[in-house]
């Protein structure tokens, strides 16, 4: 017998190192070219893996004769096997040599054993992993991180938290906290670093520069295994100086268990606290736990003995020997017992020529220093780079982008690249150019090229620092175009790019250096584009020009005018002189302007004047944003970033010039030359101007006046008297305001006319939230604040005065130097003092009038004459309304008049009645008068033959008691005299009007007597309440109002408090000192221990506030520095002026569960919550003892609320998140450590809720929640349980709701792996997992949050399992090994069997080269078709068909009558095609002639008890014929339990439906019964029979009722269930769950909406159900679950009855078990649904399940509301609960009461008994009946009682007792009969 071959596992020791020495991370990759180099003899070898040695169920299935030919094949391709294990080896050698690109990037470890290694370790981002450690140089400092260069050109980045210890970050002496980090690093500093975490910007493009490495430089990481023991001295190490003394430096090394110190050196720089400083350990003083420092840093470390491996530090410098030379560096042995290695780049020599090797023979003793450690592999680098050996960084003396042309060649490396010489000053640069940037195109041997000593031309585009190495190119397209990097770039200049991206915001172009730019959708085109995807291509080369570039981004723009400017490009302020033509773009268009942007983010503005515009024209009309814009600068102002521009070709004209005959402020006069929606445009006759504009709101002061004028204005109307406000574009802006044209001389139209405390006429131009713009003549403007414009503070100022109103205007500051007017609009202190505002609107209304009727033919105003005020005119009443009567008069018979009830003066008024009436007013647009009949009136008027006043009333000013009438007054003194007075003011014309009553009597001054220019009235001013002078003040008043704000007060202490100093001073005045008051910044931790009760300070009073509910004064006081020396204080609000990220201090006042309340200043607020106080959560579980009142807490500002005073501070400085843009997330960053509260506990393997901030959650997926994978990992947690956790990822859907992953983890050194990415794994790989779900054909398992895996049953155990769900429940930990990976699908396969899967040498058929046309083979029916039937091939995967024509006779028709799935069948093959795959086969009698038939006999009989012991699963469920141990089919048991769950409840943690079986040659699944068939030779064959019919009709039942249910498995299945049943919400939310069981929640979502959507509107309960299942949805996946919870109850109540979209909300509430919200939900349905019984009801039950004793106060609050016949039904359930949960007595009570009301009702008594009875009492029952058996009720009443007593007594008593019940009915009988 030939010699066995040696299996392939069995490998050799060198097998083993080269196993070893493969990356840590390496991606799987099929291998393609050793598969396709396999032959097809080979393949059923390589099946071997697939199949194990022994079948399930311990048997073959295969015959004796079967067996004996298979051993027989099997001999004659043993052979074969030989050859194809000789031609694998020779692959082997073959492909070792491809390997070198694996080996190069790989990391081995310092192992002596074996062979030695090649090449030397090379750091790539692919075997950088968490915790190596890593010598660096920094290149850059930030504001708020460091960029460090790293071994090998990677980059690194620091955070400001991971380069500074918190330890010593109080202790620095910075000013600012972006000083921090510059004052402790600089550029060029050598740092030892850990590395954090690895994270990709973009994990599709695994381009240089897209990945990045977080770092961290603080020695607790570094130092994490440092202690006292294990130092020694010689050892180099690195501290923080933590002080500075006298002699030297106090150290810090990170930990907490020693300290140390280190002298001053003649060497030492400036030295700060905080500074990294390194040294050799010269004493250790073990007692006083100090350790001695020498500075001398360049000392080498000692060849200590012991040291361990984890204490070693990049940057240490030790003694080394050359062990040999290796193809790309040196193996080094140092301290002994360790190795590494320095590749070619960190030789001794910066140049290494081509014979470097020489240079380091064998036993070579050289300097070097640790430039990385791996402790994962135990791989050490390490560098003899002459400048790192110094412990300086290489110098720098190349720029990325500079060209060399005489550049020489050092050295060729075949395969890799050159290195080069560039001839740099002082010293030459090294530089490598790499084989990809040698030539443009592919040049096969390149090495020939190129000689050493040759020169070459090369352009730098990288460097690294840490080497000192450039990188170069060669290519010839790097020499060309002119944007090689970003540093080449400059604003303006025209660029090709290619367009390598385009979305919604525009598109990504490259330049043909690679470097990438924007061009944002707006620059896109001259036109707005909807869909640029249509317009533009990717891969097309455009024309750009560059706007700015900011921070290395690039911004573009493809507007043709831009591109094609020939004018000069505006990139920086200074560039913009007077008179200069540009193109920009408009960004804004405002009123008053547009502003314009330019290049590099410069930016003008236009004034309208300069638009070009018509008069009265809207500036939107003519441009829009975006539009490219011609414009010229008019003047600039660098320093403080203002340009001024113009679209105007020719310059305008200043306003005032010498030569124009206007000034702004003189009258002119103007003709009407057409009226626009925006303006009246007006001729004016003035030289130098040609029209003016006029708008709308300077028609009038009245605002109701100037819109009927503007109705009325017509063409040719002339202005007599207008106002030049502005002048604008060679146009006059005019005013006919009557208060600004008759107030010309006092109106300012410069600075220096304003004077102080003057109230001026204006107009308001603008109004913002803050407060109103007022303008003057010109441009002069005043501001007044909000709390200066109105007396009361609740109006909206945009509510109360509009654009354009007249206004007085009272000055109160003036800053000429920067021009600003501060105003005042109170009406307190600018209103009227004459009747101007009345005597306009008179006047006014006059014009209008005349304007209106200036059409008609006739003059229709004659009758106005008639009509005198004050005068009697006779008339006939006409017609009587509500409000009056109407009159008629004779001679005019379109006017009337008419008179209130009030004016009727107690006279009779009846229709057709002629009266005599005086005259109160008249309105010549109606054509009414206004009438009296008040005799007084009428009677003053008949005696004075004239209307006009007596003499005393002229020209004086007096006080006069008024009646109210309307707005016309009476005077009693001037014998009823008529008087007009307004009730609205300049500033108050959109205030509500005060109400008057008529008859009301008021105080009016007399402003004007009767004349033409008062429209003949007598015009009257109100006294205005404000203007009432109060002379009711007392002394005490006068001595307070001495002390005024900023008064100096000498106060003493009478009482100290922990926020506040109560003082006394003055006469008896007391006042306090708010704990902010105390000190300047609140720099004191206890600023009031210092001070005593009677001590006297002097204070400053900073404020005076009246008490609320009383007249007493609140007095603040200050003693802070800044106040006390600022003798010029004034009383003013302190400002909200706080910003995100702003570092306060303030004092803690109060703490409650959650929350710290921080006092900043005297009323301004900060709140921390809890979870931001600490990531500890030991800490935070003593939250309330670490924070007291009176504590000073400083923190960083998150968010205001400036309404409300508040702010969100935070402990640790605000990050900004890039990946959210919610305010609430915008502290939480990926990778950051945060604290936690567990909000909920998932059920099964869903994880954990855990809160990680007041309106955000995170969650903790199942293998997450521990480091180690260990069983049960959610036995360590419950709710409300503080934890330590790390935001994994932040993500956010499509409906704005953010969802956070966390990881409760170890952050620093994690014990085991999750792979969260299928290229970390391959075939082969042991793994650990979670059970996540089971089902009949396996289980699928966890990995970690982002992977999971299938586990066939076949692969579940080495055993039978026969209840996979028993055997493995769902969280169960397990470790297999890998099977099969599908990249592409992120399908993993795993076993968990422990054999090694090498098959039994069978000649199974695995090929259709196996198989010959003509051969009989046997198989199984594996389904049937009305086409056919499928076949499968015995002992081989392959799957035949057998047509429907190639069946036996009489079997062709109903062939699923026929044959049975896995009948035993014999075929014979007819055609084998390999091509398509496909083999026919042939079942005719014709082609077995020469077969027996007892074969086939024989098989039958064996085959139903293989069948019975050893079913065989096949593909499709509901054909599958598989007995069960409880006679249920897995299927159909899955229906018969979801039909089984409430349509309430979606349950949110279903199974996950299965992915179906691959293909008709997919692997026949194993057999599910692994045990051993027992023989029972007693059975008979009848029995075995009988048994498989039974079993069979089982089967059949169970596939009818499958049938008939129709379990649906995928997403089609419910689409059709749904399409047959849309109206049914059990079929919608099982939908639900389907999606929800593959974590699709916006799936689950969307398939709520559209249920809702799609179920019929009368089906009211059916949408209520889908309301429920949406409710249990957010509760569960809700971000937060609460907020989610109340949108969707919100909406259902505007569908569904309200009160049972209550009950569902509550149900779901105490079903989920939150208290909290059911009790506020359960207080609301009080008060909703007050008048129902089963709401107080549901009130007493939660009552009583809460154990509270509060249900006497509810039941008396239920009776007031409930109405009276709901009472004895509210009172007998609340019994009957007291009862069952509560106090028996309280129930007995309750019956007690209603039976003495109601005690004929022999319900309440049953229900009573029943109670009593339930309880069990015999005695208190017993006297219960006897009560019940004395009562006088009718005779059916009274047996029903009577036959209850008897029950009772038969069950609980004895003879006698029955007898005695029976013997009391008995005289009741005869008691009613008698």
């Amino acid at each position: 017998m030939t010699k066995p071959s040696k299996k392939p596992f069995n490998k050799t020791s060198d097998d083993r190192l080269k196993t070893f020495q493969k990356p840590s991370k390496k991606p799987f990759k099929p291998l393609q070219k050793s598969n396709g180099a396999m032959s097809k003899d080979a393949q059923p070898i390589h099946l071997e893996d697939d199949v194990p040695d022994f079948p399930r169920g311990g048997h073959s299935s295969l015959s004796r004769a079967e067996v004996d030919k298979v051993r027989a094949e099997v001999d004659k391709e043993f052979g074969t096997e030989t050859i194809v294990l000789k031609k694998k080896k020779k692959e082997k050698a073959r492909n070792s040599s491809q390997s070198n690109e694996d080996e190069l990037g790989s990391l081995f470890g310092d192992s002596h054993g074996g062979k030695l290694p090649r090449f030397a370790n090379k750091i790539t981002f692919k075997n950088v992993t968490p915790g190596m450690k890593l010598w660096g140089v920094i290149s850059e400092v930030n504001e708020k991180d460091l960029e460090v260069s790293l071994p090998g050109g990677l980059r690194g980045l620091v955070r400001a938290s991971e380069a500074i210890d918190p330890q010593l970050h109080d202790e620095m002496e910075v000013d600012t906290e972006d000083e921090v980090l510059s004052s402790i690093y600089s550029v060029g500093q050598l740092v030892s670093c850990i590395v954090l975490k690895l994270d990709n910007d973009n994990k599709k493009e695994k381009e240089k520069g897209k990945h990045k490495i977080w770092l961290s430089l603080r020695l607790s990481l570094l130092h994490s295994n440092f202690t006292l023991d294990i130092l020694q001295e010689g050892m180099v190490i690195s501290a923080y100086v933590k002080s500075i003394e006298d002699h030297g430096y106090m150290l810090h090394f990170g930990v907490t268990s020693f300290t140390g110190f280190m002298q001053h050196s003649s060497k030492d720089t400036k030295v700060v606290v905080g500074k990294l400083v390194q040294g050799v350990v010269k004493s250790i003083d073990r007692t006083r736990k100090v350790v001695n420092l020498s500075s001398d840093a360049d000392e080498v470390t000692k060849d200590l003995k012991g040291i361990p491996f984890n204490l070693l530090v990049p940057g240490m410098m030790v003694n080394a020997r050359v062990l040999s030379t290796l193809e790309n560096g040196i193996l080094l042995s140092f301290l002994t017992f360790f190795t590494g290695t320095a590749d070619v780049f960190h030789l001794g020599k910066t140049l290494p020529d081509s014979k470097w090797k020489d240079e380091y023979p064998q036993n070579k003793k050289v300097n070097a220093r640790i430039l990385f450690i791996d402790p994962s592999s135990r791989a050490v680098g390490l560098t003899l780079n002459p400048h790192l050996i110094n412990n300086n960084a290489p110098p720098s003396l190349v720029k990325i982008g500079d060209i060399f042309d005489d550049s020489k060649v050092i050295r060729v490396d075949r395969g890799s690249g050159l290195l080069l010489e560039i001839p740099s000053t002082p010293v030459p640069t090294p530089a490598y150019v790499n084989v990809s940037d040698l030539s443009d195109k592919e040049v096969k041997k390149w090495e020939k090229s190129f000689k050493e000593g040759s020169l070459v031309r090369v352009r730098v585009f990288g460097f690294r620092l840490l080497e000192g190495l450039a990188t170069g190119v060669l290519k010839t397209s790097a020499f060309e175009g002119t944007v090689f990097t970003h540093s080449d770039v400059r604003p303006g200049m025209i660029v090709k790019a290619k367009i390598v991206i385009i979305d919604s915001f525009g598109a990504i172009v490259q330049f043909a250096s690679g470097v990438k730019a924007l061009c944002p959708l707006r620059h896109m085109s001259e036109f707005e584009i909807v869909k640029p995807r249509k317009k533009f291509q990717v891969g097309a080369e455009l024309v750009f020009r560059v706007l700015g570039i900011k921070s290395k981004r690039i911004t573009v723009t493809h507007k043709k005018t831009l591109v094609k400017s020939k004018l000069p490009i505006l990139s920086s302020y200074t560039d913009a002189t007077e008179g200069l033509w540009t193109h920009g773009w408009i960004t804004k268009i405002e009123s008053h302007g547009c502003f314009v942007r330019f290049y590099n983010g410069v930016q003008g503005f236009v004034p309208r004047a300069e638009l070009g515009l018509d008069p009265g024209s809207d500036v939107g009309s003519m441009y829009h944003v975006e539009q490219v814009v011609k414009c010229r600068v008019t003047s600039s102002v660098p320093s403080s970033r203002r340009i001024n521009l113009s679209f105007l070709v020719t310059p305008t004209p200043g306003r005032v010039s010498e030569d124009d005959t206007v000034k702004l402020g003189s009258i002119v006069s103007g003709s009407v030359e057409r009226v626009t929606p925006h303006a009246i445009i007006v001729n004016v006759d003035v030289k130098g101007y040609i029209k003016g504009m006029i708008s709308p709101e300077h028609l009038a002061d009245n605002h109701g006046l100037a819109s009927m004028m503007k109705s009325v204005l017509k063409p040719g109307y002339k202005f007599e008297k207008l106002l030049v406000l502005d002048v604008e574009n060679k146009n006059l802006i005019l005013t006919a305001k009557y208060s600004l044209v008759n107030a010309t001389q006092q109106l300012p139209a410069d600075v220096s006319q304003v004077y102080p405390h003057s109230v001026v006429h204006g107009y308001i131009c603008n109004i913002i939230d803050t407060g109103c713009f007022v303008r003057f003549i010109g441009r002069l403007t005043g501001f007044a604040p909000k709390n200066k414009a109105v007396d009361d503070q609740r109006f909206d100022l945009s509510e109360v005065f509009y654009v354009g109103q007249s206004v007085r205007s009272n000055i109160l500051e003036v800053k000429s130097e920067t021009s600003r007017i501060t105003l005042s609009l109170k009406q307190s202190l600018c209103s009227s003092t004459d009747a101007s505002f009345i005597k306009e609107y008179f006047l006014l209304e006059e014009k209008i009038a005349e304007l209106h009727y200036s059409d008609s033919k006739s003059n229709s105003l004659k009758w106005v004459k008639e009509f005198p005020i004050g005068n009697v005119i006779e008339g006939t009443v006409h017609e009587a309304k509500e409000s009056g009567v109407i009159i008629s008069f004779q001679k005019y018979n379109d006017v009337f008049g008419f008179i209130t009830h009030h004016q009727f003066g107690g006279s009779n008024v009846d229709i057709g009645s002629t009266v005599k009436a005086t005259i109160l007013d008249v309105s010549k647009m109606d054509r009414l008068v206004d009438l009296s009949l008040k005799p007084e009136l009428v009677n003053r008027s008949m005696e004075t033959s004239s209307s006009k006043t007596p003499k005393k009333m002229r020209k004086r000013s007096a006080y006069k008691d008024l009646e109210m009438n309307q707005t016309v007054l009476s005077i009693p003194d001037a014998k009823f005299a008529l008087g007009y007075a307004s009730l609205n003011d300049y500033n108050t014309q959109a205030f509500q009007q005060k109400q008057f009553v008529s008859g009301q009597r008021v105080i009016a001054s007399v402003m004007s007597l009767p004349d033409s220019s008062t429209a003949e009235r007598l015009l009257l001013l109100l006294k205005s309440n404000n203007e009432v002078v109060d002379t009711s003040s007392t002394k005490r008043a006068k001595k307070k109002s001495s002390y005024d704000v900023g008064s100096t007060v000498q106060a003493e202490v009478t009482e100290i408090k922990p926020l506040e100093l109560k003082l006394k001073f003055g006469s008896s005045l007391h006042g306090r000192i708010h704990i902010t008051e105390a000190n300047d910044d609140n720099i004191l931790e206890d600023p009031f221990s210092n001070f005593k009760i009677g001590q006297t300070l002097t204070t400053k009073i900073v404020s005076k506030t009246k008490g609320e509910n009383s007249n007493n004064i609140r007095w603040d006081l200050s003693i802070r520095p800044s106040v006390l020396s600022d003798e010029s204080y004034v009383s003013k609000p302190q400002d909200f002026s706080y910003s995100t990220g702003e570092n306060v201090t303030g004092f803690v006042y109060k703490v409650d569960k959650d929350w710290v309340w921080i006092s900043v200043t005297r009323d301004i607020r900060a709140q921390l919550y809890i979870l931001d106080t600490s990531s500890d959560p030991s800490e935070l579980q003593d939250f309330q003892k670490r924070f007291h009142v009176g504590k000073r807490v400083s923190g960083y500002i998150l968010n205001t609320n400036k309404e409300k005073r508040l702010l969100r501070v935070i402990s640790h400085p605000v990050v900004a998140n890039a990946a959210s843009d919610e305010s609430f997330t915008s502290h939480i960053c990926e990778g950051e450590v945060v604290g936690g509260r567990v909000s909920k506990i998932l059920p099964g393997v869903s994880g954990l809720i855990v809160q990680i901030d007041p309106h955000l959650s995170g969650k903790v997926h199942f293998t997450e929640l521990q480091d180690p994978w260990v069983p049960n990992p959610l036995s360590g947690y419950h709710e409300g349980q503080f934890v330590k956790c790390k935001v994994v990822e932040i993500g956010h859907s499509g409906t704005g709701t953010v969802h956070v992953d966390l990881s409760l983890r170890s952050f620093v050194n994690p014990q085991s792996n999750r792979y969260e990415k299928i290229e970390d794994l391959h075939p082969n790989m042991t793994i650990e997992g979670y059970v996540k779900n089971v089902t009949p054909k396996g289980c699928f398992i966890m990995l970690s949050r982002k992977l999971d895996a299938k586990i066939l049953i076949s692969n579940l155990s080495d055993d039978f399992v026969s209840k996979p769900e028993q055997e493995f429940p769902i969280g169960k930990l397990v470790s297999g090994r890998v099977v099969s990976l599908e990249p592409l699908s992120k399908r993993i396969e795993v076993t968990l069997r422990s054999t090694s899967g090498t098959k039994s040498q069978n000649s199974d058929i695995g090929d259709f080269s196996s198989l010959n046309v003509g051969e009989i083979i046997s198989g199984r029916v594996k389904r049937i078709e009305s086409f056919g039937l499928f076949i499968a091939i015995d002992q081989s995967k392959l799957v035949g068909l057998c047509h429907v024509s190639e069946l036996p006779e009489g079997h062709s028709e109903d062939i699923e009558t026929k044959y049975k799935i896995r009948e035993k069948v014999k075929a014979k093959i007819l055609k084998v095609d390999e091509e398509r795959q496909r083999i026919s086969l042939g079942m005719k009698a014709s082609y077995f002639d020469n077969q027996t038939q007892e074969i086939h006999n024989s098989d039958a009989d064996s085959d139903s008890d293989s069948e019975s012991d050893n079913p065989i699963p096949t593909e499709t469920p509901p054909e599958s014929l598989i007995p069960f141990s409880n006679g249920k089919h897995p299927a159909l048991a899955e229906v018969e339990s979801r039909a089984s769950v409430l349509p309430l409840e979606v349950t949110l943690d279903e199974e996950a439906d299965e992915s179906p079986m691959e293909d008709e040659q997919a692997q026949i699944p194993e057999p599910l019964d692994d045990k051993k068939p027992e023989k029972n030779e007693n059975k008979s064959k009848r029995t075995k029979k009988k048994e498989t019919d039974e079993r069979e009709r089982e089967i059949r039942a169970a596939e009818e009722r499958l049938l008939q249910k129709d379990v649906p498995r995928t997403a089609d299945d419910y689409e059709k269930l749904i399409r047959t049943s849309p109206n049914s919400s059990f079929i919608w939310i099982k939908y639900m769950a389907f999606f929800l069981s593959l974590n699709e929640v916006e799936k689950a979502r969307s398939m709520a909406e559209r249920a809702l959507r799609t179920i019929n509107i009368r089906e009211e309960s059916e949408k209520l159900n889908v309301w429920v299942a949406y409710f249990n949805l957010e509760n569960e996946y809700g971000s937060p679950p609460e907020e989610a919870v109340v949108k969707i109850f919100q909406r259902a109540l505007q569908y569904c009855d309200a009160k049972k979209v209550h009950y569902a909300l509550l149900g779901m509430y105490e079903r989920t078990e939150q208290h909290k919200l059911a009790d506020e939900l359960l207080e609301k349905m009080m008060k909703k649904f007050k008048h129902s019984c089963k709401v107080w009801l549901r009130k007493i039950q939660r009552v009583l399940k809460q154990n509270e004793d509060l249900v006497h106060s509810v039941v008396k609050r239920a009776l007031i509301c409930l109405p009276k016949h709901k009472h004895i039904k509210f009172i007998t359930q609340t019994a009957i609960s007291e009862f069952k949960s509560g106090v028996p007595d309280r129930g007995r009570s309750m019956f007690e009461g209603m039976l003495r009301e109601y005690p004929k009702r022999t319900d309440l008594w049953s229900v009573y008994l029943d109670q009593e009875i339930r309880i069990g009492d015999v005695d208190v029952i017993r006297a219960l009946f006897e009560r019940t058996i004395c009562l006088e009720l009718p005779v059916k009443k009274m047996k029903f009682l009577f036959k209850k007593y008897l029950e009772f007594e038969k069950s609980h008593g004895d003879e006698e007792r029955v007898e005695y019940v029976k013997a009391e009915a008995l005289k009741f009988i005869e008691k009613t009969r008698g």
